[in-house]
């Protein structure tokens, strides 16, 4: 008889939108299904993996947490998706079910397409892609473009290209989705909540489920079980670089830059955490996120920031011999002064 195919939840959704913290809920409510996780980070520090490695959940070891750290994992499915998916289903003790994180810049078509190589189709199917949504940035504008301006700047000079490559991104990640999660809903009004379901809607032709969500909090049976096979459907999903460039080009991800920012402990982490709103604004850095040491305390603070939004808070002990420090991932466009923007964090300090 053969076996059945193993589920696996593509998760996805822009820098900051609550990914990490869903999955963590889920891990912790699973139910009695042994899960394995795949993350995808973009930039050198593996944050989301060591938040959920420290989650305690029974359902999910840390040997069941695979981390891929070696770029956009929609640019090496062949070089490390693929290796890794093989590895992990001739595990003696294979998984009830597949979560896969994707980084914040990452296009899940590809992914999805990976799912029908013949070594992984004839084992797993794609339950279903799931894409995790920051209410309050969009109801922010963060993703609105002004067409008008931009359909003027086009007339005036063709050769132009203006296109917004955070809302192409925004809009690919809806498209390629089974399941929208509205998250961070408890940040708006009623009004602020429909204004963000109409702008989500109008992102893409298809039409998903979508659900509201605060801090993550969705019920694994609401996350798991879709029984979508969106490989099958991977056709009608298309990204803007695949409707594009259908000759066959590679994508890839100038657009964006990340570093990694080493700094001494923080002796007063609430002025330090106040002086990097600055910082972000300033540069319209998009993404900071990592971990800090603070003398006197035992425990690590984890600090996540999106736009001018930053929470903190200790996360878990420092382990035993563990160096103590603290590292932030820093991500944003392309044309950020890294330098500018290294020395500015280093002076909040």
């Amino acid at each position: 008889m053969l076996q059945q195919k193993i589920p696996a939840t593509v998760i996805t959704g822009f820098l900051g939108a609550g990914k990490t913290t869903m999955i963590r809920n889920l891990l912790q409510n699973a139910g009695g299904k042994r899960i394995a996780l795949i993350i995808n980070e973009f930039g050198d520090l593996g944050v989301d993996g060591d938040v959920l490695k420290g989650c305690g959940a029974e359902a999910c070891t840390e040997d069941d947490i695979i981390e891929l750290t070696n770029g956009c994992i929609c640019c090496t499915v062949a070089d490390d998706f693929i290796p890794t998916m093989s590895k992990l289903l001739e595990r003696e003790n294979r998984p009830d079910h597949i979560v896969i994180e994707t980084s914040g810049l990452a296009l899940p078509q590809p992914l999805v397409a990976a799912f029908n190589w013949p070594e992984i189709k004839t084992q797993v199917t794609v339950d279903g892609v799931i894409t995790v949504v920051d209410s309050a940035a969009v109801a922010a504008g963060r993703f609105a473009d002004d067409h008008d301006r931009v359909d003027a700047l086009r007339v005036e000079d063709d050769n132009l290209d203006h296109e917004s490559p955070l809302e192409e991104l925004f809009e690919d990640q809806l498209t390629a989705a089974d399941l929208i999660v509205l998250n961070k809903t408890d940040l708006l009004d009623a009004a602020g909540i429909q204004t963000v379901r109409d702008e989500v809607a109008s992102r893409t032709a298809r039409k998903p489920s979508m659900i509201e969500a605060k801090n993550g909090d969705v019920a694994a049976a609401v996350l798991l079980g879709l029984g979508v096979g969106t490989e099958d459907d991977i056709a009608n999903r298309k990204s803007h670089h695949e409707l594009e460039h259908e000759n066959g080009e590679e994508h890839d991800h100038d657009e964006f830059d990340s570093f990694v920012v080493e700094l001494p402990a923080l002796a007063e982490p609430a002025a330090f955490i106040e002086r990097l709103k600055g910082v972000i604004a300033e540069h319209d850095v998009l993404r900071v996120k990592g971990f800090a040491d603070v003398p006197g305390k035992p425990l690590r603070l984890l600090i996540q920031a999106v736009g001018s939004r930053i929470d903190s808070y200790f996360e878990r002990a420092w382990a035993p011999g563990e160096t103590r420090g603290t590292r932030l991932v820093v991500i944003g466009l392309h044309d950020m002064d890294e330098a500018a923007v290294r020395a500015a964090i280093a002076a909040a300090v």
